[in-house]
C-alpha cells in the first residue's frame, strides 16, 4: 500500500513512472550521489529539485540506484540539474517532444552560426539522451521505444545540421534553393541512414552510418560540375557538426564507410554513379547492408526514388543460396558455433558473440534476401517486424518467431545497459564481477548469477535457432560435383569441378590427390586411411577451395601429410568434425607461419585433437602446468634446452588456433603467448644456472631477476614477437668470486652467464630458437656490460637515464628469477616512476622523440601499423607518458598500453578521447596480432592471402577490405590528432637526448624498442 501511495505521488509531482525498481551496488554511496546531485541543484538555485532529491520515496530510490550504476548518468545529473527539474513540469515523452522541436527550429534561427549550432545541438542531445535512458532504466519505455526515440533524435539533429549548411550555401550563391524555409525540398542532397539508424534501432552510444549521394539534376544545383566538391564539402562539415568534440560534448559519431568504394570516392556520390557502381560491381554484403538504408536527412523525396531505383539490385526475383553464403561468410556468420562447450557470460560481447544480435538480425536478412524478392512485405527495415512477418509467410516458425523476438529484445536491454555505464561505444559485458553485477542491477536481476542464467539460455536459444536456418538449406550442404582421381588421365568433369570449387590450376591438384590414392606417403600406405582419406577428399576440397588461394593451402596440406607417420585418427576426426576441418583449412590458406609449423613439426597438430582445446584458456597456471609436466625429471642441459623450444613452438601454435578460431580474444592471445615466454625463458634461465654452477661455481648471496620490456612487459607478444629483456642480478657486498673450479669475479662472472642464457635462448638447434633476445634496452645499451648490479641499474635511472627510458620502463615487468629480487626490481620501477618530473618537458622531449623516430624509419605503407602518423607508436608515446607524469588514474600499476589508455586521467584525456584511443588500440592490436600470427614476414598490401584478408575483416567486424583500409586510414588521422592534442611538445629541449638514444642503442633500429 505505501509503495501505491509513494507511485501516485511520483506521477503528481515528478514526471517518471516507475515500471522498475534497481538495486544499487553500494546502498550509502549510492545516497552519497543522491546528496551529491541534490547540492549542484541547490548551487543551480533549483529548490523543489534539491528538496526532493533530499527525500525519501520510491522515486529517490530509484534515482540514487541509477546514479550509483552508471557514472554517466551521474555526471551528467551533476553537470545540468535542470535536466532532472524539468521533469516536475512535463513527462519525458512530452520533454523529448519539446526538444525535438527547439532542434528543428535551430537551423532558422536568425543569428545562428555554426559554432552556436554545434553548442545548441550538444545540449539538447544531451537532455535528450539522459531522459531516454532514465525512461528505459525505469521501465517507462519499452526497448523498442528506447531505440526508436534514439533514432528519431539521431534524425532530427542531422537535419538540423544539413538545413543549416544548406541554408548557408544559400545565401553564399552556392545553391539556388527553390524554398529556403524548407531547405531540403529538391536540394539533391541524398542522405541514407544505414544499419541500426535506417530500421530505426539505434542503440545508446551508436555512431550514426550514413550514405551520401547527390542528384546533379536537382533543382538547386547550379553548376552540375561543381557539384561533387560542394556537396563532399558540406558532408565533411556536416561529419564535423555531428561528431567533434567540443565543451559540450559531441552528438553522434558518424561513420561515412559503408559508401560504394570508400577509399577512393568522395564523400558524396552522384546517382547515376551510385547506380552504376551497384550494378557492375556491388557487393553481396552492400546488397544486405541496402535492407535497412532509409532516407534520414536532405531531399527525402530523391532518397525515396534513389532507393527505388536500387530495389531490383537488393532484392532479386530468384535469389540463390549461393549469394546467401556469400553474404554470410563476409559477415563471418555463416554457421552457428557447435561443440564448444559452455557460452562464457563475463567478457561475451552481445553484438557478435555466439548466439548475439547479430545472429538474429542476419537471420532475418537472410530469409528477407532469399524471399524479399518475391514478396514485397518481406522488405521491412526492422528486425521484429519482420520475424512477424516471415512467419506469416510460414518461411520461419512461430516458435522461432516468438523465441528470437524475445531474446532479441533482451539482447538490446543487456547492450543498452553496458552502454549507458560510461556512454561507451562497446558491446562487450565485462569481466570482473563487480562490473557483471552492476549490469545486472541495471537490468533488475538481484544478481549476477541470475542475469547469467537468464543471459546464457537466451544466447543458446538464439544459437539453436540460427543453427537450424542453415541445416534447412539443401542447396548449402549438397555435393561438390564429379570428384575422379582414378588412373593416370585427368577426368574432365573432375577438371570442372575443382575450378569450380576455385582451384586455378585443377590438373596439378589431381596430380596431388592421385599421389595421396596411390599410397606414395606413409599417412595413405594403409587401406583403411586411403579409404577414410577418400571418404574425406570432397569436403576437404570444398573446404580449401572456399580458402580464395586454394592451390597453395592445398600444397600446404600436402607437405603436412607427407610428414605424418599415420593418418586413420586424423581423417576420421576432420571427416566427423568440420569445425576442425574449417580451421585447417583456414590455417593452409591463410596462415603461412602456422602452416609452417605444422609442417615442419607435424606432432604439433596432435594438440588440435584435444576435444578440450577451445574451451580451455591459456593462462598462466595453464601453461605452467604443462611445462612442468613436459621438463620433468632428471634431464642433461642440452635435452632440457630442446624441449623448451618444443613446448614453445607447440603452445604458440595452439594460442595461434585458438586465437584464428576465435576462441580467445587478441588481448588474452597478447598475455597467453606472455605468459609463455615469462615461464620457458624463467626455465631457461633456472637450466643456464645450474649448469654454469657446475663450472664456475656460485656467489655467494648472488640472485638474478629478469626484467622484461617492450611487448614482454606490457604482456602484449605477438606470434613473431622478439624479447626485450634486462638482466639485473645482486650478491653479498663483500663477494670477490665464485666458488666452483674456475672461479670468475661477479661482474665477470653474470656477464658470462648472461651470455649463456642469450645462446640458450635464441641460438638456433634442430628445434629452431626459442626467442630472438634484445637487450639493448639495459643501461648503456649496447656499450654497457649484458648483466647490471641492481644497484647500478637504480643509479643510473636516477641520474643519469634519458626520458625515454623512464617512458620505457612504463613497461616494464619482472618476469623471472629470484622472487625476492623481483619484488625488489618491481618496488624500484615503481618508485622510479612516480618520481616528480616536468610534465611539459616530458611531452616536448616524447613529442620530439616521436618526430625523429617518423624521419628516420618512414613507414613502407599504411600497412606499417607501428610507424605510420597515429599509429601503436603514437598510441604507446600517449600511454608512457602518462605513466611518468603521473595522469593515470589511481590503482594498482598496470604496464599494457591498453589498459594504461583505458585509465588515462580525466584532467589528461577526456572520456571521448580516451575511448578513441582505445578503440584505436583494439583495432590496431586486432589487425597486428592476426597478421603476425599469420605471416612470417612484413605485411605486403598487395600480395595478402585472401584467406588472411577474410581473418582481418572478421576480426575487425568490417565487410570488405577498401572499407577496412579507410577505417585504418581514419583511426591513424584521428589517434594522430590525439597525440597533438596531448603531447604538445615546443620541440626545443629533446634533440640532444634524441641523438644519444641513436648512439646509444645503435644497430638499424635506433629507436630501442619503438
Amino acid at each position: 500500500m505505501a509503495v501505491r501511495m509513494a507511485q501516485k505521488r511520483i506521477e503528481t509531482e515528478w514526471h517518471l513512472q516507475l515500471a522498475a525498481q534497481l538495486a544499487p551496488l553500494d546502498g550509502s554511496r549510492a545516497r552519497r550521489r543522491l546528496s551529491e546531485i541534490a547540492g549542484a541543484a541547490e548551487d543551480e538555485n533549483l529548490p523543489r529539485l534539491a528538496k526532493f532529491l533530499g527525500g525519501k520515496g520510491a522515486a529517490q530510490d530509484f534515482l540514487a540506484a541509477v546514479f550509483n550504476l552508471s557514472p554517466f548518468l551521474r555526471d551528467v545529473a551533476r553537470r545540468r540539474p535542470q535536466i532532472l527539474d524539468a521533469l516536475f513540469d512535463d513527462g519525458v515523452e512530452a520533454r523529448l517532444l519539446s526538444i525535438a522541436e527547439a532542434i528543428g527550429k535551430v537551423a532558422f534561427a536568425e543569428a545562428v552560426s555554426e559554432s552556436s549550432l554545434m553548442m545548441e545541438l550538444r545540449q539538447w542531445k544531451g537532455e535528450a539522451h539522459f531522459l531516454i535512458a532514465l525512461a528505459d532504466l525505469a521501465g517507462e519505455a519499452e526497448t523498442a521505444l528506447t531505440v526508436r526515440r534514439l533514432s528519431d533524435l539521431a534524425d532530427a539533429c542531422t537535419r538540423a545540421a544539413v538545413d543549416f549548411l544548406l541554408r548557408e550555401a544559400h545565401s553564399q550563391g552556392k545553391l539556388k534553393l527553390p524554398d529556403p524555409e524548407k531547405p531540403s525540398l529538391q536540394s539533391g542532397w541524398i542522405l541514407l541512414g544505414m544499419g541500426k539508424l535506417g530500421a530505426h534501432e539505434l542503440n545508446f552510444s551508436s555512431d550514426i552510418d550514413l550514405v551520401v549521394f547527390f542528384d546533379p539534376d536537382a533543382p538547386a544545383i547550379i553548376d552540375p560540375l561543381d557539384a561533387t566538391e560542394l556537396f563532399a564539402r558540406l558532408t565533411r562539415r556536416l561529419v564535423r557538426i555531428l561528431q567533434d568534440r567540443t565543451e559540450h560534448g559531441y552528438v553522434f559519431r558518424t561513420d561515412l564507410r559503408l559508401r560504394p568504394d570508400p577509399g577512393s570516392t568522395p564523400l558524396a556520390i552522384p546517382v547515376e554513379a551510385a547506380l552504376r557502381y551497384y550494378e557492375a560491381r556491388g557487393q553481396n554484403w552492400e546488397r544486405a547492408a541496402m535492407i535497412k538504408a532509409r532516407p534520414v536527412a536532405g531531399d527525402l523525396a530523391a532518397g525515396e526514388a534513389f532507393l527505388r531505383e536500387l530495389q531490383p539490385y537488393v532484392w532479386r526475383k530468384y535469389m540463390d543460396y549461393a549469394a546467401i553464403a556469400d553474404v554470410h561468410s563476409i559477415k563471418r556468420q555463416i554457421h552457428a558455433h557447435k561443440g564448444h562447450g559452455e557460452i562464457a557470460v563475463k567478457g561475451h560481447n552481445v553484438k557478435l558473440g555466439r548466439g548475439g544480435i547479430r545472429e538474429i538480425e542476419f537471420f532475418v536478412q537472410t530469409q528477407q534476401l532469399i524471399a524479399g524478392g518475391r514478396f514485397p512485405e518481406l522488405r521491412g527495415r526492422e528486425t521484429v517486424p519482420m520475424l512477424g512477418a516471415l512467419a506469416a509467410r510460414n518461411w520461419i516458425t512461430a516458435d522461432a518467431r516468438d523465441a528470437l523476438t524475445q531474446q532479441y529484445w533482451f539482447l538490446r536491454r543487456v547492450e543498452h545497459a553496458i552502454q549507458m555505464v560510461a556512454d561507451e561505444q562497446t558491446h562487450i559485458l565485462p569481466d570482473d564481477d563487480e562490473g557483471l553485477e552492476r549490469i545486472a542491477h541495471m537490468l533488475g536481476f538481484a544478481d549476477a548469477a541470475k542475469f547469467s542464467e537468464t543471459f546464457r539460455a537466451a544466447l543458446h536459444e538464439v544459437e539453436r535457432h540460427y543453427a537450424a536456418l542453415f541445416e534447412t538449406a539443401p542447396e548449402l550442404s549438397a555435393g561438390v560435383g564429379n570428384l575422379v582421381f582414378t588412373g593416370d588421365v585427368d577426368d574432365p568433369d573432375t577438371l570442372q569441378t575443382l575450378h569450380g570449387l576455385g582451384f586455378k590450376r585443377p590438373s596439378d591438384i589431381c596430380r596431388v590427390i592421385r599421389g595421396w590414392h596411390f599410397g606414395r606417403y606413409r599417412v595413405t600406405q594403409s587401406a583403411e586411411a586411403r579409404e577414410r582419406l577418400t571418404e574425406l577428399t570432397p569436403a576437404l576440397l570444398k573446404a580449401f577451395g572456399q580458402t580464395r588461394r586454394a592451390d597453395e593451402a592445398l600444397v600446404r596440406f600436402d607437405d603436412f601429410l607427407a610428414g605424418l607417420p599415420a593418418g586413420i585418427q586424423l581423417f576420421s576426426l576432420l571427416r566427423s568434425n568440420p569445425a576442425l576441418l574449417k580451421l585447417m583449412a583456414t590455417i593452409m590458406g591463410a596462415a603461412p607461419r602456422l602452416a609452417a609449423i605444422i609442417t615442419k613439426r607435424p606432432h604439433v597438430f596432435d594438440g588440435l585433437l584435444d576435444p578440450a582445446l577451445l574451451n580451455e584458456l591459456p593462462n598462466r597456471a595453464y601453461l605452467s602446468a604443462r611445462l612442468a609436466a613436459f621438463i620433468e625429471g632428471d634431464r642433461a642441459y642440452e635435452d632440457v634446452l630442446d624441449r623448451l623450444r618444443i613446448f614453445a613452438s607447440e603452445q604458440k601454435f595452439l594460442i595461434g588456433v585458438r586465437l584464428l578460431a576465435g576462441s580467445i580474444s587478441m588481448s588474452r592471445a597478447g598475455r597467453a603467448f606472455s605468459d609463455l615466454a615469462d615461464l620457458t625463458i624463467d626455465a631457461a634461465l633456472q637450466a643456464v644456472t645450474a649448469e654454469f654452477a657446475l663450472r664456475h661455481g656460485r656467489i655467494a648471496g648472488g640472485t638474478v631477476s629478469l626484467l622484461g620490456m617492450g611487448k614482454l612487459g606490457s604482456r602484449e607478444l605477438t606470434a613473431g614477437s622478439d624479447v626485450d629483456l634486462i638482466l639485473l642480478y645482486d650478491h653479498d657486498a663483500d663477494a670477490e668470486e665464485s666458488d666452483g673450479d674456475k672461479p670468475l669475479a661477479p661482474s665477470h662472472y653474470y656477464t658470462r652467464m648472461t651470455q649463456r642464457l642469450i645462446a640458450a635462448v635464441s641460438a638456433p638447434t634442430a628445434e629452431g630458437v626459442l626467442y630472438e633476445l634484445d637487450l639493448r634496452l639495459r643501461p648503456s645499451g649496447n656499450k654497457g656490460p649484458v648483466a647490471t648490479h641492481v644497484d647500478a641499474f637504480k643509479k643510473y635511472q636516477r641520474q643519469e637515464a634519458w626520458t625515454w627510458e623512464h617512458m620505457a620502463l612504463a613497461r616494464a615487468r619482472a618476469i623471472g628469477g629470484d622472487a625476492a629480487l623481483c619484488v625488489e626490481v618491481e618496488a624500484e620501477v615503481t618508485a622510479l616512476l612516480a618520481l616528480p618530473r616536468d610534465a611539459a618537458k616530458v611531452r616536448a622531449e616524447a613529442s620530439e622523440m616521436r618526430a625523429l623516430i617518423e624521419k628516420e624509419k618512414s613507414p613502407r605503407d599504411l600497412w606499417d601499423i607501428k610507424l605510420i602518423p597515429g599509429g601503436l607508436i603514437d598510441l604507446e608515446f600517449i600511454a608512457q607518458v602518462a605513466v611518468i607524469t603521473g595522469q593515470v588514474e589511481a590503482g594498482d600499476r598496470v604496464t599494457a598500453t591498453g589498459e594504461i589508455l583505458s585509465h588515462l586521467a580525466p584532467d589528461f584525456a577526456e572520456a571521448d578521447v580516451r575511448q578513441e584511443l582505445c578503440e584505436a588500440y583494439q583495432l590496431y592490436l586486432a589487425l597486428t596480432q592476426m597478421t603476425r600470427l599469420c605471416l612470417t614476414g612484413a605485411f605486403e598490401r598487395d600480395d595478402v592471402p585472401p584467406g588472411l584478408s577474410d581473418l582481418l575483416l572478421a576480426v575487425t567486424n568490417l565487410p570488405d577490405f577498401g572499407v577496412l583500409e579507410a577505417h585504418l586510414k581514419e583511426t591513424s588521422q584521428k589517434v594522430r590528432k590525439d597525440f597533438d592534442l596531448l603531447l604538445r611538445a615546443k620541440q626545443s629541449c629533446a634533440r640532444e637526448a634524441l641523438t644519444a638514444v641513436s648512439d646509444r642503442i645503435g644497430g638499424d633500429d635506433a629507436t630501442g624498442e619503438y
